[in-house]
């Protein structure tokens, strides 16, 4: 496993920067959900779990400031760099925007694309069950929550379906494997249930 570069943004930071420049507590927590997501990839492909939750973090942490295209993420970006983010963490957020101009090109770009709007789409989900609980949320169930356009009207279903294909993943088994990452870190997002 890489370890992370000496001298870069840590967790900590990153969250610092994330609450620095995002008020709203649904935007948090979106971030919460794609960190825990990137880690659990991270782990999974044996890559590093500081920098690709630090990707999955601050992906769009300027949205509040720069809501609308080409500024979001591209002015982030200016900020990231002036931070001390690593060259690969920028691109990969400056790479889940399809409108950027920036490639996916490595394994972390593809993952936080693939990882965004369905991390997104799985909380919401989550969030209409009894008790708003992640916990025994079915890959079925968000599959068929996917072809009501009128659910979670927001989320780009071309997006959860290309990131997938891109990531080289099956749909199921990548809708799988976001709820077991978000069902791990279910009490940051309010999603643990009753007693969240």
């Amino acid at each position: 496993m890489a370890d992370p570069q000496p001298g870069l943004m840590d967790r900590e930071g990153a969250w610092v920067l994330l609450t620095e420049f995002t008020q709203s507590d649904s935007l948090r927590k979106h971030a919460l959900a794609v960190e825990g997501a990137m880690r659990a990839y991270a782990e999974r492909y044996g890559e590093d779990r500081e920098s690709w939750g630090i990707a999955g973090m601050l992906h769009d942490f300027d949205y509040e400031v720069h809501p609308a295209a080409p500024h979001h993420p591209v002015k982030g970006a200016e900020i990231l760099r002036a931070r001390g983010t690593s060259p690969e963490v920028i691109h990969a957020i400056l790479a889940h925007a399809d409108y950027s101009g920036f490639p996916r090109v490595s394994r972390l770009d593809r993952a936080l694309y693939a990882c965004d709007e369905l991390a997104g789409f799985i909380t919401a989900c989550a969030l209409v069950r009894p008790g708003r609980a992640i916990a025994g949320l079915e890959p079925a169930s968000v599959k068929k929550k996917l072809k009501d356009k009128g659910f979670a009207r927001t989320v780009n279903r071309h997006d959860v379906y290309r990131g997938a294909e891109e990531l080289g993943v099956d749909l199921d088994e990548h809708i799988a494997f976001v709820i077991g990452a978000l069902t791990a870190v279910a009490p940051r997002l309010g999603l643990g249930g009753p007693a969240s």
